[in-house]
């Protein structure tokens, strides 16, 4: 069963107007109540102690008695002079019936205190407040009054409250119904609006994005919304784009590999039908070779992205000399430079150690050193060492091309490549190399910076903490 959320707002704030209005009738009652009772007593206190006062001083009690009646009456106020053994001497007047009293309030009535009773309408032919007072001689008593007002007018009194408090209270829930009504439109609206942004983004509609605020609970859900929605079209984006890098890398790697299984396959043909000159079969059988070790680089690349990316790969860090490092990248890629018209220069201070997995590090080293030799002809690669205060900073740096500044983001990127119509594989023989160096240098808690101007170089900077 549906609730709409504009009834449970009215509901709510009825029942809590009706509670509330409940008890305070009550309390009220109950003060009024009381106040009356009190202010009663002492007045009845008041005459009870004049006609006991002036019983001691006259000598005609009748006289007295009907004086007093007489009084008393126009106030609506019972009366009765009674002596030490209850019986009633009001025989001029006053409030002639015998009021029995009760054994409790006879023995309290005789030691010499008064009795008071807030509400009693058993022993009188209407409901009543009445007290009783003790007239003492000394320490005897003699005789007592007892006044007694009904309390006709209290409950009058109550029942005009009461009144006014029930139509206060069709007032409030009034009020209560109009802002209910306000509030829930206002709320159901809001609501409205996220529901319908909700069924977008289901629909695959990441471009909502509702008002917020941080006045209430719904407007901060509205912020956190419109988060969410940014985060998933970012990351669909990046799904979008990783998908298209993807299939932009299996075309490439399967160009790739087609073409060394063509050239395989064609010596391997050439060997076996016996099409190949005897001089020639030593060459077609390097060429095998060759082109067997390039889809080994290509296979294993990927494994090895593949085991970096699932923390498969645990890194035997050692401290080792910097400059035995660099000299072993010198030396590997020395030809490779020379075949660009480039010059290496290796740049590190005597015994600077650096915390790090050996083969690891050559690994990022190496790859990015490719990389500014693919892009540098005729120019200088220099490879630096740098002492900071808790770490290890390598700089690789050269006077190649550059890269656009919207492209450095991306070169991190798995599959990506750098602009494909230019002659070579940039960044990683398969789009995988720099991908590779990042994730290793984060293996070793590190961190890799790039810089670049367009046409004037690049230049990598590799922090690596010291620790073990």
């Amino acid at each position: 069963m549906k609730f709409r959320y504009m009834f449970q707002q009215l509901v709510s704030h009825i029942s809590v107007i009706v509670v509330a209005f409940i008890i305070l009738s009550i309390v009220f009652a109950h003060y009024v109540g009381n106040l009356v009772f009190e202010e009663k007593v002492e007045e009845l206190t008041t005459y009870g102690e004049n006609i006991i006062s002036d019983l001691g001083r006259s000598s005609n009690v009748d006289s007295l008695i009907r004086q007093y009646s007489n009084m008393l009456g126009e106030r609506n106020i019972l009366f009765m002079v009674f002596d030490e053994n209850g019986v009633s001497l009001n025989t001029a007047g006053g409030f002639v019936p015998q009021v029995e009293l009760k054994k409790k309030e006879w023995d309290k009535v005789r030691s010499g205190h008064i009795v008071s009773v807030k509400q009693d309408y058993k022993r009188f032919e209407q409901e009543v407040t009445f007290i009783v007072m003790p007239y003492m001689i000394g320490k005897t008593f003699v005789g007592g009054v007892l006044l007694a007002s009904p309390i006709s007018g209290t409950q009058e009194m109550i029942h005009d409250i009461n009144q006014y408090l029930f139509y206060t209270m069709f007032l409030a829930l009034g009020v209560a119904l109009l802002m209910s009504w306000i509030l829930s439109t206002i709320h159901v609206k809001r609501i409205k609006r996220l529901r319908l942004a909700t069924s977008m983004i289901s629909a695959g509609d990441y471009s909502v994005k509702l008002p917020s605020s941080d006045f209430d609970e719904i407007g901060e859900l509205s912020k956190d919304f419109n988060k969410m929605a940014q985060r998933l079209q970012k990351s669909m984006e990046e799904i979008e784009n990783l998908e298209t890098r993807r299939r932009k890398f299996m075309a490439d790697v399967s160009h790739e590999m087609r073409t060394p299984l063509t050239t395989i396959s064609g010596v391997i043909e050439g060997l076996k039908n016996d099409l190949i000159p005897v001089e020639e079969k030593a060459k077609g059988v390097q060429l095998v070779s060759e082109e067997t070790k390039r889809l080994i680089r290509l296979v294993n690349e990927n494994l090895d992205y593949e085991k970096i990316r699932s923390n498969q790969v645990t890194l035997k860090k050692e401290t080792i000399e910097l400059l035995d490092v660099l000299e072993i990248v010198q030396d590997t890629l020395e030809p490779q430079a020379e075949e660009k018209n480039d010059q290496i220069i290796v740049e590190v201070p005597d015994s600077l150690p650096i915390t790090a997995d050996y083969d690891r590090l050559i690994q990022i080293l190496i790859n990015i050193t490719k990389n500014s030799i693919q892009f540098t002809e005729n120019g200088t690669i220099w490879i630096r060492g740098i002492a900071g205060e808790q770490e290890t900073i390598i700089e690789i740096e050269d006077t190649g091309i550059g890269i656009d500044p919207e492209e450095i983001e991306k070169i991190w990127h798995r599959f990506y490549k750098a602009d494909v119509s230019r002659t070579g594989t940039p960044f990683g023989q398969f789009g995988l190399g720099l991908s590779i160096v990042k994730q290793l240098v984060q293996l070793h808690d590190g961190k890799i910076e790039v810089t670049s101007e367009k046409g004037k170089g690049t230049k990598f900077e590799i922090r690596i903490p010291h620790s073990v």
